[in-house]
């Protein structure tokens, strides 16, 4: 029977208490859109109603991952609906609770300044910056960049890494990237650059609306 406080799950083939990257991902993807989300109504309204909640209820979802058990974190439980149908990836819950609980001070400080206090500074502006890279890069990537500490502060060996990062190995044909492959990836990223010297009036021009109708109504 499994404890209602523990962190990570016992699963037959690990000798460590391990999560389910999928739903990991799919946590913090919908984290990241709700905060990206907030920022806009910061940037374009100056509203900031939308950033508290989702802090408020970032660091509760958080608490309960680290200090009670992930496997009724809403955001986990929420991230599994969406991923049941996908065959689970393994990964190590101890680098996994590390990060979290860098998680929990980043937006325990939010918290403090946003809500307690109640203002914002470049301080509020560089740890919300910090949160969505995280939530970013392990939605998008599959990297946990909180997990990439880990090493610097538990002697313990890293296992069972997303991906299998942390163990040995060399890279198929199907990971290797070509001259040609690089080539291509520079061309895209300097197209926007020779645009935007080259385009950039045109690009500039406001679009006209392609259907025009009459706002006089004829009357009898």
């Amino acid at each position: 029977m499994n404890k209602f406080i523990q962190f990570g799950e016992k699963v037959d083939g690990y000798d460590i208490p391990v999560l389910n990257e999928r739903e990991i991902r799919a946590a913090a993807g919908l984290f990241f859109l709700a905060t990206y989300t907030s920022l806009m109504f910061i940037a374009f309204d100056g509203n900031f109603v939308m950033l508290k909640y989702v802090i408020s209820l970032f660091l509760l979802d958080l608490l309960i991952r680290v200090f009670i058990n992930p496997r009724f974190a809403p955001s986990l439980v929420l991230g599994r609906l969406i991923v049941r149908n996908q065959v689970p990836e393994y990964v190590g819950a101890p680098q996994k609770r590390f990060a979290w609980s860098i998680g929990v001070v980043l937006s325990g400080t939010m918290f403090y300044l946003f809500l307690i206090v109640n203002a914002f500074s470049p301080i509020t502006a560089l740890v919300c910056f910090i949160c969505l890279c995280f939530l970013f890069f392990e939605a998008s990537f599959g990297i946990c960049l909180g997990c990439l500490a880990y090493p610097l502060f538990f002697k313990k060996t890293v296992q069972h890494c997303p991906g299998e990062v942390c163990e040995p190995q060399h890279r198929q044909a199907i990971q290797k990237v070509s001259a040609g492959q690089l080539a291509m990836l520079a061309l895209f990223i300097a197209l926007p650059i020779l645009a935007s010297f080259f385009l950039h009036e045109h690009f500039s021009k406001a679009p006209h609306a392609m259907f025009k109708f009459s706002n006089t109504a004829k009357t009898k």
